[in-house]
């Protein structure tokens, strides 16, 4: 059954995987969201989590934030700053990096591993949202608060890998194959989001970085 688009309440088109379910894609702002029916459990989901064995020791994975952090927050943000990493995992790779080789002042903030939500009553310089909006079942609550936490100056840093609004595609990618990941977009996604939660995109290198600011 095709149901209206959870971001813009466009209409949206039905299709479906094999092994993961039904997902509806949104031909206006070009979100796809996964089927409530097929969505895991948080016990189903936090275990596919306890699997990941992300470190600071692992060089690889180093890198591949450091790319994030060099396109998406050092561009737009001075060391010394305070910030919230939001979504850090079981191991807050991200925040250690900023807190032990630049300056920075990190909170972290997790569901599952840091759940005390030490983000409240706070403003921040910097959030940073890696690998995080894709398990999001209602991306505009999140983004909101982003916002609420935002300094006036502040800078939100997302990075989620964005579809390439085609289901061929779509049914054999391999970031849909992870049944954590229940809602996918693109920079025009974002763009709506932005347009919604008082935020202006101030860059995208347009495959999985989005740095946002408040829209003064």
């Amino acid at each position: 059954m095709n149901k209206g688009c959870k971001l813009c309440h466009s209409d949206t088109s039905l299709f479906s995987h094999q092994k993961l379910g039904d997902y509806h894609f949104c031909h206006f702002c070009e979100y796809v969201f996964k089927d409530e029916e097929s969505i895991l459990s948080e016990e189903e989901e936090f275990k596919i989590y306890n699997s990941h064995n992300n470190s600071i020791d692992e060089p690889g994975y180093v890198d591949f934030l450091y790319v994030f952090l060099y396109d998406a927050v050092f561009p737009y943000v001075n060391s010394s700053v305070y910030g919230l990493d939001f979504g850090s995992g079981p191991a807050p790779v991200l925040a250690q990096i900023l807190d032990q080789n630049h300056d920075f002042h990190m909170d972290i903030y997790d569901l599952f591993y840091v759940p005390e939500r030490i983000y409240e009553g706070k403003k921040y310089d910097l959030i940073t949202v890696t690998e995080v909006v894709e398990h999001l079942e209602d991306p505009l609550e999140y983004f909101n608060r982003f916002a609420e936490l935002l300094k006036p100056e502040g800078i939100l840093a997302v990075m989620t890998l964005f579809h390439h609004n085609d289901t061929d595609h779509f049914n054999n990618w391999h970031y849909m194959r992870d049944r954590t990941h229940i809602s996918f977009y693109t920079p025009k996604t974002m763009h709506y989001i932005a347009s919604r939660t008082g935020l202006k995109i101030i860059h995208t290198n347009n495959v999985r970085h989005t740095t946002f600011m408040l829209d003064s």
